[in-house]
């Protein structure tokens, strides 16, 4: 149940802005691994999302598009962040700390090799 969920959410994604539509793919992947072999498969092989999904399985790879997309993404948020809330500096230090982490933290993924 919880792996329709997610794929659920991942669609409505598709259509909503800011909403990240690969990332509950990838969450639904495990969901599906024990539970639905069938459901699996049709994940790894739909032609919109599988690629995405068998990199990240593989090796972990992120598309560079979407590793841009992620700090454009992140740094976006922070700045509406800190025009909206206003934080101490403290706050808004350990805010980006922990941004600025992650955004590491996807830009050292590798990225997918092209089978051309």
């Amino acid at each position: 149940m919880l792996g329709l969920l997610l794929v659920a959410v991942g669609f409505v994604g598709i259509f909503v802005p800011l909403l990240p539509t690969t990332d509950f793919m990838l969450l639904a992947l495990p969901c599906f691994a024990r539970s639905s072999p069938r459901l699996e498969a049709w994940l790894l092989n739909h032609p919109r999302f599988g690629p995405s999904l068998r990199a990240w399985r593989a090796t972990g790879a992120v598309p560079r598009h979407a590793k841009i997309a992620a700090c454009i993404g992140m740094m976006a948020g922070y700045g509406l962040f800190w025009l909206h809330v206003q934080p101490g500096l403290g706050f808004a230090l350990a805010v980006a700390v922990g941004m600025l982490a992650s955004a590491i933290w996807i830009i050292r993924r590798p990225v997918p090799e092209d089978k051309a």
